[in-house]
Formats: C-alpha cells, sequence, structure tokens
C-alpha cells in the first residue's frame, strides 16, 4: 500500500470559478497524483430573487448554465488527462443546498451525466447505475445555511467527508483555521465531532475549495488515500473503504491501524492495538489520539527530544520564497545543490492565486492560472524550480511558494540556493541553529528564507499503544496530528463495535 495525493473539490473557470481547465489539470499533475476538477451544477432549495439577492442568484445561475453548456467537452479533457500510474483523474460537480448542506459528486465513470434533485440521495438515485458518491463539504457551517445535516447523512452513499478546505477546518469549533467566509462562523451542531458523537461511520479527507483553477494549492487542504495502486480502480476502493486522510497542506505521511486494520475501518476487538507510524514534513508539534472525542494518548515534540522513536543523520529543510508589494505576481527561478550529502526527496509547496467566490471584482482569464509554478530538474545533489509568489493578502495568510528538501547528510552538509539573483550557503549545522533569510530589495522586497532544518527524530515518529477498555458500543479512535509551523493532518476514524 501507497499514499497517494489529491484534490477532489476546486473549481476553475467551467462554471463560476476563474482560469482554464487543461491549465487546472497540469497545476494538479505538478503536485498531486490524482483529482477531480468541479463544477457548479445545481442548488434546488436556492434563495429567492428579491433585494438584496439578486447578485448572488444571478452569479450561481450563470454558472449552472455554463458548466451545462459545457459539460461534453469537460468530461472528454478530464477524460483524456487520466492515465493509469502517472496521473488519475475522476469525474464531479457540485450540488449547494441550504437544507442538507453543499455536496460534491465524484464518479470513475466517464459517461457521468449531470442530474439535479432536491437532495443528494436523489441525485444519487438518478445517477444509478453509474458508480458515484457524494461528499459532503464546509460541514460546520450553521444548519440549514449549508453548513452539515447529520440527520440526513448516509455512509453508504458518503462514505468519505470533507473536514479542511479553503474555508477552514470543521471538525470541531475549536479547531486549528477557523471559519472567515462571509458564509459565517462554525457552528458545533455541524461539525464532524458533532457525527462522530453520532457514531456516523465517515472518512476525512482534506481538498481545497479552490475557486481559481489551482488544485492541491499549498495550505489550503490536501487529502491522502492509501491504495494498492496509482489507478482510478486502486484510489476508487480505497475512497469507498475510507483508507483516506486530511492535511491541511504539507504531505505527512502516516498510518493508523488497530489490531492491524486501517484507517476508516469496523471491527471487533476486546484489546485494541494501535501502531502508529509518521513522517511530517516539519518538527511534530503534538499526535494526539482520540477515543470518543475525548483525547486518550498524546506525543508532543518534548516526547520526541526526550524519546526519540527514529534515528539517523536525514534532515527536511524548507526553502519558501515571495513576501514583497507585488499584487500581479514575481516569478522566481531558484536552484539548490546539496554537497556533502544526498537529497532524497523534493516536496512542492506551490500556491494558486488565493480566491473563493462569490468575487464580482475578478474577471476570468484562461490563463489566470498558468503560474508557471514546476520542478525543472532534480537529481541526488540538485533541485530547480519556477514560482510564482504574490503580496500576501494579509499579514496572516501567506501567499509565498516554495520545495521541502529531504537531505542525507550530516552536520557539514552544505546547501548553496540561488534564486533571481540571491545567493545562501549554509550548513546544516547552521540551520539548526535557526534559519536564513535574505531580500531582493531595500525595502517592501521580495524575499527568501531557508528555515531550520529538522531532524529525522524530530519529524518522525513511531509507536504503539494498547487498550483493553470498551467505553461504548462504538469505540470511535481517530488522530490528529499538528507541526510547529501549523500544518495539521487528521487520520480517519477506526471504529471498534
Amino acid at each position: 500500500m501507497q499514499t497517494y495525493w489529491g484534490d477532489i473539490h476546486n473549481h476553475c473557470g467551467i462554471s463560476y470559478g476563474f482560469g482554464g481547465l487543461e491549465n487546472a489539470l497540469k497545476a494538479a499533475k505538478g503536485q498531486l497524483d490524482f483529482c477531480a476538477i468541479i463544477g457548479h451544477a445545481s442548488w434546488y432549495d436556492m434563495p429567492e430573487r428579491q433585494a438584496p439577492l439578486e447578485f448572488l442568484v444571478d452569479f450561481h445561475t450563470k454558472g449552472f448554465a455554463k458548466l451545462a453548456g459545457h459539460w461534453d467537452q469537460v468530461r472528454e479533457t478530464v477524460k483524456q488527462y487520466n492515465k493509469d500510474h502517472e496521473f488519475v483523474t475522476f469525474q464531479g460537480y457540485e450540488a449547494h443546498s441550504s437544507e442538507f448542506g453543499d455536496h460534491h459528486f465524484i464518479s470513475p465513470d466517464d459517461d457521468f451525466p449531470i442530474e439535479k434533485g432536491k437532495s443528494p440521495a436523489d441525485i444519487i438515485e438518478k445517477l444509478k447505475p453509474r458508480r458515484v458518491i457524494a461528499v459532503p463539504h464546509h460541514v460546520g457551517y450553521t444548519p440549514g445555511y449549508r453548513g452539515g445535516n447529520w440527520d440526513s447523512f448516509n455512509t453508504e452513499i458518503s462514505p468519505i467527508v470533507e473536514v479542511v478546505s479553503k474555508h477552514g477546518c470543521g471538525m470541531s469549533a475549536e479547531s486549528p483555521f477557523p471559519y472567515y467566509h462571509d458564509m459565517g462562523p462554525r457552528d458545533s451542531k455541524s461539525t464532524v465531532y458533532a457525527a462522530l458523537a453520532r457514531k456516523h461511520r465517515m472518512g476525512f479527507v482534506g481538498s481545497t475549495d479552490h475557486h481559481a483553477g489551482y488544485p492541491g494549492s499549498y495550505g489550503d487542504g490536501r487529502m491522502a488515500v492509501i491504495a494498492a495502486e496509482k489507478t482510478r480502480e486502486g484510489i476508487w476502493d480505497a475512497i469507498l473503504a475510507r483508507r483516506t486522510y486530511a492535511v491541511s497542506g504539507d504531505k505527512i505521511d502516516c498510518r493508523f491501524t488497530l489490531n492491524g486494520a486501517p484507517m476508516g475501518s469496523e471491527l471487533e476487538a476486546e484489546i485494541r492495538n494501535i501502531q502508529l507510524d509518521i513522517t511530517a514534513c516539519d518538527r511534530i508539534e503534538k499526535i494526539v489520539i482520540f477515543k470518543n472525542l475525548r483525547p486518550w494518548r498524546a506525543v508532543s515534540s518534548w516526547d520526541l527530544l526526550k524519546n526519540p522513536t527514529v534515528s539517523g543523520s536525514t534532515y527536511k529543510v524548507k526553502v519558501e520564497m515571495g513576501w514583497g508589494d507585488n499584487k500581479e505576481g514575481y516569478l522566481w527561478n531558484a536552484e539548490v545543490k546539496v554537497k556533502g550529502g544526498i537529497l532524497r526527496s523534493v516536496e512542492t509547496c506551490f500556491r494558486g492565486r488565493s480566491v473563493l467566490a462569490p468575487t464580482p471584482e475578478l474577471r476570468d482569464d484562461p490563463d489566470l492560472n498558468a503560474l508557471g509554478n514546476a520542478v525543472h530538474s532534480q537529481s541526488d545533489s540538485h533541485v530547480s524550480w519556477s514560482c510564482l509568489t504574490v503580496k500576501n493578502p494579509t499579514t496572516l495568510h501567506p501567499h509565498t511558494g516554495g520545495v521541502i528538501l529531504e537531505i542525507d547528510g550530516d552536520p557539514h552538509t552544505q546547501l548553496e540556493l540561488e534564486a533571481n539573483g540571491i545567493v545562501i550557503t549554509a550548513t546544516i549545522n547552521e540551520l539548526l541553529n535557526g534559519n536564513i533569510t535574505q531580500h531582493k530589495h531595500s525595502f517592501n522586497s521580495e524575499a527568501v528564507v531557508i528555515h531550520p532544518a529538522v531532524p529525522i527524530e524530530q519529524y518522525a515518529y513511531s509507536g504503539s499503544f494498547t487498550d483493553a477498555e470498551k467505553e461504548d458500543a462504538c469505540d470511535v479512535y481517530h488522530v490528529e496530528i499538528q507541526q510547529v509551523n501549523g500544518q495539521c493532518a487528521w487520520l480517519s476514524p477506526i471504529y471498534v463495535v
């Protein structure tokens, strides 16, 4: 079983998003293993067109019509990009609902038609015999105000639930990443915790809900599947089995089993042997195993410092660029050379333009999402890449880009960075003591930072736990992970009956 990364809920100009469809697929292929490009298709209980909702109704109605008018072309383009073992695509579209909450409908079948209905179950019924699931998203909004509806939730049609996206995190009202979109705050009654309290069976996923055609945009939500192979059927089987988990951005590689059964499983057990294996992308701040929504066991960064569960001469170093006041975009061309060590892997942290709809001031441009983000060459001693960054939207919302390097070496291993004329040379030893920054100009300038080096014993963890206490007719175990940089992972529950 391998970990594959995807985004099955993102938008572009095929409905009321922005940017070209093919650019969106190319962006996804650049840093993901699979994706679905989602158009907006319907809203059964949309408010009436009266003041002050004229713009809202017209905006959605035009977007629905645009998708319907180009649906054959959209399906064919998505189909052409699907290449098993290389890059996997799924067909899909979204239906809003005030009563039932918003869902996106995903299918591995290329003859997938647009169907409208009064509820997710109604739409699924109309789509038979095609294979399809309905994925609830931004579930934390107020019930009846497009938040999650756990009274009508059906795991048979919704094996997975989107718990984090550009809207924020809907796990609980106290989770990281609050909701600040104009749709409103989180409501405890709609959150994932409320669903788990009812013992609803579900797997967790993240996706961006990005509206400018950039699937997998860093920091906006991504999903992982644990699958036998990178094919449509392999990934689809993993989704149906709930072998999924959500991350906010960093590709935190996780395994969570109970008596050998993977995340998403339902099983009978009196003695519960839990195994956790985690390889993060930055220093781990905390790992919490929850049992019936209460913290049951926790591992902190202090624990890893005192009693590391792995050891070795491997480090992760993030190189990040951006800042400045350029609202149109600044294109970086960068290269890192590694001397006295081996570059094991490179993880990209590329972002699309920060857009959520409705966005009336933005006009669609097919090239809006043609950003030039790409890794150009890579070996065991160097990597070169390009990425477009823009002025950070606020002081709390980054629009930077970069890469995370995994390096086998020692304190004397040297990194040489060149980025648009900025040159930085540093050893692992220097980076263990802090970061290094440099600016392009004297003021309001684009800048580069090489973050501190993180040794493997601080970003990797392996641990076993045993529980022999049955608390409920169904005990629900799930795991939440947070790194020092704020990036998180939420591992799908295991249900013990």
